[in-house]
């Protein structure tokens, strides 16, 4: 008698490249049929264009490659595999469904308008050839559907925010990992390199190789890493860019290498057994509570990228200077906390974040540029590019978003790097021109006498910059700039 063999269940991952806490892949492994997980890269579904959607940058395309890589190797050594298709994700997956007769399309749920548009054009490609989908919760610690104020939108004051958040108890449980699942059908899958994502001719991601090892053993690590020891002394030590002192898991984050809620339990788990280090955790778990503000707001603002939150920002004088815009992408501003901070992003993929606030407000206020110049610029380069989290933060120091900087903090670059990298390390590191300065002169370099400049082997306009607009100038335009707006 010929057994008939299980019908497979697809699994459609995302921006869940992992495979604990996976909810989809959870269901998957306890049906005891053949699993086999599925990357669509789609930048075709109608769906998927701006401003409400952007393909990935440089930098973030570089992460997806090599995060694929590994969770391809993971499900392979648990006996299945990860198929790798182009085009739009309706098609594909209803397509590959048919062609071998699956039994239930699973994926979990991604809380973005056009991610959720292209998962509804997947569930009736499906329904149209009989196959049923199943849909799980899995990218963020709450659905934004569940947390709004009396008037039905979302909340766009952070604190009160957090404090829902919080409110609501203790979230379940993370899934385990499957340990073994039942082997998968030989299914023919793109070849990885053709789809390009990696660059060549110049491979330009050197600095991102001696940084970063994408891939959800690698997160699990630096969670582990981070709460076993850098965590204690979080909440001061997390703006010195000079010091080892964040966790790094951002763009582990943005990939869903690990999910928000194994790092809510770890943390918590933490703060149980180091008691003294708990004002610091939670410090921690309030910067995750920022990601999953920011999420909340594009869910209510799906063109978050591209529209002020605070219409009033749309009469905002702003200039256009392309080569303003193009020493300070460049690092070359004549600021050594400034250069810094943009010469880090160029080779490793990601910045400090007190640094982050620092040069995206010289961008802003100093230089009077849009901020959508420097979004842009940020969403090309950084590894940790997020939806989300990459617009509020701008908009946030521009003073148009949610729960924004008040207009008239215009932040001094000079004493941000005096007082955050006292000793000139990070500066040092970074902008190596400015080695042999004194540590009271490397921030504000141009106050050196000649011969300190000369003993430093500096030629002012030659081999290091002058100030591209003097502090209080541009302190002083900004204000007027935005004076405008609150009395127009």
């Amino acid at each position: 008698m010929t057994v008939k063999a299980a019908r497979p269940c697809i699994v459609w991952f995302r921006d869940d490249l992992r495979l604990s806490d996976h909810p989809a892949l959870h269901f998957a492994a306890s049906r005891g049929v053949p699993v086999i997980g599925v990357y669509i890269l789609d930048e075709e579904s109608r769906s998927l264009r701006p401003p409400q959607w952007r393909p990935l940058g440089g930098a973030a395309c570089w992460w997806l490659a090599q995060s694929l890589r590994s969770l391809q190797a993971d499900l392979t050594a648990r006996g299945s595999c990860l198929v790798l298709r182009k085009g739009a994700a309706a098609q594909v997956l209803a397509g590959l469904a048919h062609d071998i007769g699956a039994e239930t399309v699973a994926w979990n749920d991604i809380a973005m308008t056009p991610h959720r548009t292209v998962a509804n054009d997947v569930v009736r490609a499906l329904d149209d050839i009989g196959i049923p989908s199943r849909i799980f919760a899995g990218d963020l610690l709450v659905d934004p559907a569940k947390l709004r104020n009396k008037d039905g939108r979302g909340l766009r004051v952070f604190t009160p925010f957090w404090k829902r958040v919080l409110s609501i108890g203790e979230l379940p449980e993370p899934l385990a990992a499957p340990t073994k699942l039942p082997s998968a059908p030989a299914v023919a899958s793109d070849d990885l390199a053709s789809w390009q994502l990696e660059p060549r001719h110049p491979d330009w991601a050197g600095g991102l190789r001696e940084t970063w090892f994408p891939g959800e053993a690698s997160a699990k690590t630096l969670l582990s890493d981070f709460l076993d020891g850098r965590v204690a002394g979080y909440a001061n030590g997390r703006d010195r860019p000079d010091r080892d002192a964040t966790s790094r898991l951002s763009p582990h984050l943005r990939f869903g290498e690990i999910s928000p809620r194994q790092v809510w339990h770890a943390a918590r788990f933490a703060a149980a057994e180091q008691p003294g280090a708990a004002g610091d955790i939670e410090k921690f778990l309030s910067e995750l509570g920022w990601r999953e503000f920011c999420r909340h707001l594009l869910y209510d603002v799906p063109d978050l990228a591209v529209r002020n939150l605070q219409s009033s920002f749309d009469a905002f004088p702003w200039r256009r200077d392309r080569k303003a815009l193009e020493a300070w992408q460049r690092g070359l501003t004549g600021y050594p906390i400034v250069d810094a901070g943009m010469r880090e992003l160029w080779h490793t993929g990601a910045m400090h974040n007190r640094v982050r606030m620092v040069v995206a407000s010289f961008l802003v206020k100093h230089l009077l540029l849009d901020w959508r110049d420097g979004e842009a610029w940020f969403w090309d380069t950084l590894v940790d590019a997020d939806a989300g989290s990459n617009p509020a933060n701008w908009q946030w120091v521009a003073g148009s978003g949610a729960d924004a900087a008040p207009y008239f903090r215009v932040f001094n670059p000079i004493l941000q790097g005096e007082k955050f990298d006292p000793n000139g390390d990070y500066v040092r590191r970074w902008v190596p021109e400015l080695t042999h300065l004194d540590g009271a002169l490397i921030h504000q370099p141009w106050t050196a006498t000649p011969l300190e400049l000369a003993g430093a082997g500096i030629i002012l306009g030659a081999t290091y910059p002058h100030p591209i607009v003097a502090h209080k100038a541009g302190r002083e335009r900004a204000l007027a700039a935005y004076a405008k707006i609150r009395t127009g």
